[in-house]
C-alpha cells in the first residue's frame, strides 16, 4: 500500500487519465473528487462489495443443480 499526504486542494494521480483531489478536510472526513474517464467504474467499497455479492448470487442462481442418483 502506498500512503500519501495531501492537503485541501492538493491532488494525486493514478495513470494519466485519474485524479484524485482533495476537496474539503472537516474533522474526521475528507471529502474527494474523482475524475476519471467514463469507462472506470468508481464506487464506494461497500457498494462494490454489495455489487460483488449480488453478482455472485446471480450466477450461482443461472447455474443448473446437479442431481446424484
Amino acid at each position: 500500500m502506498l500512503v500519501l499526504s495531501r492537503k485541501k486542494d492538493e491532488s494525486i494521480m493514478i495513470g494519466d487519465q485519474i485524479e484524485i483531489k482533495i476537496l474539503a478536510v472537516e474533522g474526521e472526513q475528507i471529502k474527494l473528487g474523482i475524475v476519471a474517464p467514463k469507462t472506470v467504474k468508481v464506487h464506494r467499497s461497500e457498494v462494490f462489495e454489495a455489487i460483488q455479492a449480488q453478482n455472485k448470487l446471480l450466477i450461482a442462481k443461472s447455474q443448473p443443480s446437479v442431481k446424484l442418483y
